[in-house]
């Protein structure tokens, strides 16, 4: 015994320097591991947001800011705005698909969103969408003005409790989703100005249209998912064909009306008429063929008429 007790002992401090050893690779792994948590976790909140909307929702607030200051752009007024709004059109679209995950979990283009794929709790997505949208009414209200923060307010109130309840009760929804939807270039104008004015509802009023060929290619395009879902939306046939038309007839003059308050030049005014029969154009097709294909294509055509509509108006701003 006395000869193994030695071999015995060094057998088991080798056996503890190689526990030891192992230590700080099993503690590495299991940063690393906390790391790529985090970070999953980081994205999956972030698409919460639903970022590519929110782009769209600055860049309008944008144009209205630029559009409404005319003695040069007071820059950190316009990035307080630009946070502030980005921050409630974040939070309203987390609380959006808050609300709508039992039905997002129904459809193939939405289950696999954060909530119905379980990345993320519901209880995680109520907590973080409601502190970024107060965050961001507050936001306003102490770096902008009150009546662009009562907007951001109003706009929130408006899309999360009568827009997302209404998806499952009424077609009207998507006319109704549009007033919120408009906002943004008018919150944009108030936060230059401190002011709703004619020239500020006609922002608004280019937005409203334009949303609603837009959303009504969307909701052709995916009638099946959103029926499937229990959503009460506007079906592919001939009504949805009738409406897209009239919207984008009543758009055609509304989108010149900066030109006759003075806002801008004959360049937009031209351009803007163009854009518009382009528009109309597609929109017809849709309402003729009722197909899935000339819906993509109005889809994709009103993607186009929006920035370009917008680009045109900030370049020929007088």
């Amino acid at each position: 015994m006395s000869v193994q007790q030695p071999a015995v002992r060094e057998a088991q401090a080798r056996a503890k320097r190689e526990r030891d050893s192992a230590k700080p690779q099993v503690q590495c792994a299991a940063s690393m591991n906390d790391r790529r948590y985090s970070k999953a976790r980081v994205a999956d909140l972030m698409e919460l947001t639903k970022p590519r909307i929110t782009l769209l929702v600055l860049v309008t607030t944008l144009v209205g800011f630029y559009m409404g200051s005319r003695d040069g752009i007071n820059l950190s007024l316009l990035v307080h705005t630009i946070l502030g709004t980005a921050l409630v059109a974040s939070g309203a679209s987390a609380l959006n698909e808050y609300v709508e995950r039992d039905f997002d979990a129904r459809m193939a283009r939405t289950r696999n969103r954060p909530l119905p794929d379980g990345r993320l709790s519901p209880s995680e997505a109520l907590v973080f969408s409601a502190v970024i949208s107060a965050a961001g009414v507050t936001y306003l209200l102490y770096f902008v003005n009150a009546l662009t923060a009562v907007l951001g307010a109003v706009t929130l109130a408006g899309y999360i409790l009568v827009y997302t309840p209404l998806k499952t009760r009424t077609a009207l929804c998507t006319l109704i989703g549009a007033f919120p939807g408009a906002a943004p270039p008018m919150m944009g104008w108030t936060a230059a100005t401190g002011r709703i004015d004619a020239v500020a509802l006609s922002l608004f009023a280019i937005l409203f249209l334009w949303q609603m060929p837009h959303f009504f290619a969307i909701a052709w395009i995916f009638t099946e998912d959103y029926t499937r879902a229990g959503f009460s939306i506007h079906v592919s046939g001939d009504r949805t064909g009738r409406q897209i038309i009239f919207f984008c007839c009543a758009l055609i003059p509304v989108s010149i009306l900066p030109t006759f308050f003075g806002l801008t030049g004959m360049t937009y005014f031209v351009g803007a008429v163009l854009l518009g029969f382009l528009y109309l154009g597609y929109g017809f097709a849709v309402a003729l063929f009722r197909s899935n294909t000339h819906a993509h294509r109005l889809l994709r055509v009103s993607i186009f008429y929006l920035p370009a509509l917008l680009a045109l108006m900030m370049v020929d701003k007088v």
